[in-house]
Protein backbone atom coordinates (compact mmCIF):
# COMPACT_ATOMS: atom_id res chain seq x y z
CA UNK A 1 0.00 0.00 0.00
CA UNK A 2 2.85 2.64 1.20
CA UNK A 3 4.16 1.62 -2.56
CA UNK A 4 1.48 2.32 -4.20
CA UNK A 5 0.72 5.88 -2.60
CA UNK A 6 4.25 6.72 -2.82
CA UNK A 7 4.26 5.96 -6.77
CA UNK A 8 1.22 7.49 -7.14
CA UNK A 9 3.54 10.99 -6.05
CA UNK A 10 5.84 10.34 -8.30
CA UNK A 11 3.36 10.02 -11.20
CA UNK A 12 1.23 12.88 -10.06
CA UNK A 13 4.41 14.81 -10.55
CA UNK A 14 4.05 13.94 -14.62
CA UNK A 15 0.33 13.08 -14.79
CA UNK A 16 -0.66 16.46 -13.10
CA UNK A 17 0.72 18.88 -15.36
CA UNK A 18 0.18 16.78 -18.36
CA UNK A 19 -3.24 17.04 -17.60
CA UNK A 20 -3.55 21.07 -17.41
CA UNK A 21 -1.45 21.30 -20.57
CA UNK A 22 -4.10 19.00 -22.04
CA UNK A 23 -7.31 21.18 -20.64
CA UNK A 24 -7.84 24.53 -22.99
CA UNK A 25 -7.24 27.98 -21.07
CA UNK A 26 -5.46 28.76 -18.04
CA UNK A 27 -5.79 27.04 -14.59
CA UNK A 28 -5.29 29.02 -11.56
CA UNK A 29 -4.00 25.63 -9.60
CA UNK A 30 -0.85 25.92 -7.50
CA UNK A 31 2.05 22.99 -7.75
CA UNK A 32 1.09 21.32 -4.77
CA UNK A 33 -3.05 20.88 -5.77
CA UNK A 34 -1.47 19.73 -9.76
CA UNK A 35 0.75 17.18 -8.06
CA UNK A 36 -2.38 15.82 -6.10
CA UNK A 37 -5.00 15.94 -8.85
CA UNK A 38 -2.33 14.06 -10.72
CA UNK A 39 -1.47 11.15 -7.63
CA UNK A 40 -5.28 10.94 -8.05
CA UNK A 41 -5.38 10.55 -11.44
CA UNK A 42 -2.70 8.01 -11.25
CA UNK A 43 -4.52 6.14 -8.18
CA UNK A 44 -7.90 5.63 -10.36
CA UNK A 45 -5.98 4.52 -13.51
CA UNK A 46 -4.08 1.99 -11.19
CA UNK A 47 -7.35 1.01 -9.51
CA UNK A 48 -9.68 0.81 -12.85
CA UNK A 49 -7.14 -0.92 -15.18
CA UNK A 50 -6.01 -3.49 -12.36
CA UNK A 51 -9.78 -4.48 -11.95
CA UNK A 52 -10.11 -5.47 -15.09
CA UNK A 53 -5.89 -6.63 -16.16
CA UNK A 54 -3.79 -9.08 -13.99
CA UNK A 55 -0.53 -7.68 -15.39
CA UNK A 56 1.92 -6.39 -12.96
CA UNK A 57 4.91 -3.40 -13.56
CA UNK A 58 4.68 -0.71 -15.79
CA UNK A 59 1.23 -0.36 -17.54
CA UNK A 60 0.53 2.33 -20.57
CA UNK A 61 -3.03 1.62 -20.54
CA UNK A 62 -3.18 2.88 -16.72
CA UNK A 63 -1.02 5.91 -17.45
CA UNK A 64 -3.31 6.94 -19.69
CA UNK A 65 -6.22 6.43 -18.08
CA UNK A 66 -4.63 8.34 -15.11
CA UNK A 67 -4.26 10.95 -17.87
CA UNK A 68 -7.44 11.39 -18.49
CA UNK A 69 -8.53 10.64 -14.91
CA UNK A 70 -6.93 13.57 -13.91
CA UNK A 71 -7.89 15.66 -16.83
CA UNK A 72 -11.41 15.02 -15.84
CA UNK A 73 -10.50 16.11 -11.98
CA UNK A 74 -8.67 19.37 -13.76
CA UNK A 75 -11.86 20.68 -14.78
CA UNK A 76 -14.09 19.38 -12.36
CA UNK A 77 -11.46 21.80 -9.74
CA UNK A 78 -12.16 24.37 -12.09
CA UNK A 79 -15.67 24.12 -12.15
CA UNK A 80 -15.60 24.09 -8.26
CA UNK A 81 -12.93 26.92 -7.39
CA UNK A 82 -12.11 28.71 -10.29
CA UNK A 83 -12.06 32.28 -10.19
CA UNK A 84 -14.64 33.87 -8.35
CA UNK A 85 -16.22 37.29 -9.83
CA UNK A 86 -14.03 39.81 -8.10
CA UNK A 87 -16.35 42.63 -8.30
CA UNK A 88 -18.63 41.11 -5.76
CA UNK A 89 -16.01 41.04 -2.79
Amino acid sequence: MTLTVLSALILGLIIGPLARLIVPGRQDISLVVTVLIGAAGALIGAVVVGSVSDRSGFNALALLTGVLAAVVLVVLYGLVFGRRDRASR
